[in-house]
């Protein structure tokens, strides 16, 4: 009886051991992991998510919608903080021609910036919001073209790889399905010079931050860019976007569930995005108008490293949920409840 019982308290302690260490290996698993219901989509946001793109408000922010796009105007500045949007595949094929317009914004109580503050001061009328980013009817078109949306860009960074990143990010747009965009001028590291005599200040920097929200690969990306020209390659601007917010001091995608900012916000893989620009000729554009399936849509090329990524991240989220289950079905309430 004695050896029995013996026995019995061995099986118990081995029993307590191993789901000791299977409790371990799953909070291991839960830090490093996707959860499974995001990772599967059961139950989890997918798709467009009114407001997404909005950064986290403070007292006294007021907010200014114009078609296809918000702002937060920065009266110390004479420009917009930032600019806030959800670009579609829909919308970059739009079939609307730039047909230039900068106009003061009368939606700005305080006053815009005005066109005679960027006359002869040797800068750009840069766009936040582009132009191009808006062809998909007369009035976002116009809309782009308010003094709220400008800020003073050296010409060789307007025209260079500004316009290279904003290209890109229209090709995001194509390559995904929908992406969210807030751009703006860095306006927490003055003094600054200013043009004109409404004191528009020029930016020493500029910063991006996409999120795509899209199932099944949800993802997220900065940039920070000098003012001005460079001809180093895009990616090497890349960053993440706890790193614009660190400068900016701006909260980006406040919307977005505490795990999910976190984890999205926190790294970016420049491999995990097609940084081809986009280009689309006016009888494409008018095609794909007709027919979506007339165009050939930009497609991201998995790298090697990006598919064996892929691969270990299923077998870990795999196992986790195995381990999930199986820690379950020794039905002790308090792993339960941990899980």
């Amino acid at each position: 009886m004695a050896r029995r019982s013996n026995r019995n308290k061995n099986r118990r302690k081995r029993l307590l051991i191993l789901i000791a260490i299977l409790a371990i290996a799953y909070i291991v698993l839960w830090m490093v992991t996707p959860s499974v219901e995001e990772y599967y989509g059961d139950g989890g946001q997918s798709g467009a998510v009114a407001g997404m793109e909005i950064p986290l408000l403070e007292e006294g922010d007021v907010l200014t919608f114009h078609t296809g796009f918000a702002l937060m105007y920065d009266e110390d500045h004479e420009q917009a903080r930032w600019v806030a949007y959800e670009l579609t595949r829909d919308e970059v094929y739009g079939i609307h021609e730039r047909k230039d317009n900068f106009r003061s914004d009368p939606s700005i109580k305080s006053g815009s910036a005005e066109l005679d503050d960027y006359r002869g001061s040797g800068y750009d009328r840069g766009h936040l919001v582009p132009a191009a980013d808006l062809p998909w009817s007369e009035e976002s078109m116009g809309d782009s073209f308010y003094m709220s949306n400008m800020s003073p860009q050296d010409p060789s960074f307007n025209r260079g790889i500004w316009a290279d990143l904003e290209a890109t990010i229209r090709t995001f747009a194509a390559t995904e399905g929908s992406i969210y965009v807030v751009t703006g001028p860095v306006l927490t590291d003055g003094p600054y010079d200013s043009i004109g005599d409404n004191g528009v200040s020029i930016p020493n920097a500029y910063y991006k931050v996409v999120l795509d929200y899209v199932e099944p690969e949800k993802k997220a990306i900065g940039f920070i860019l000098p003012n001005e020209g460079s001809d180093r390659r895009l990616q090497r601007f890349a960053t993440s976007i706890d790193d614009v917010e660190e400068l900016t001091e701006i909260d980006f995608f406040p919307q977005l569930p505490d795990d999910e900012e976190k984890r999205l916000e926190s790294s970016y893989d420049v491999d995990a995005w097609n940084f081809e620009q986009f280009m689309a000729s006016k009888d494409e554009r008018e095609a794909y108008s007709r027919d979506s399936t007339a165009v050939e849509i930009p497609k991201r090329e998995d790298t090697t490293v990006t598919m064996v990524k892929s691969v270990i991240e299923k077998i870990m989220v795999q196992t986790k949920r195995e381990l999930r289950s199986f820690i379950r079905s020794f039905d002790i309430p308090i792993l339960d409840n941990l899980l």
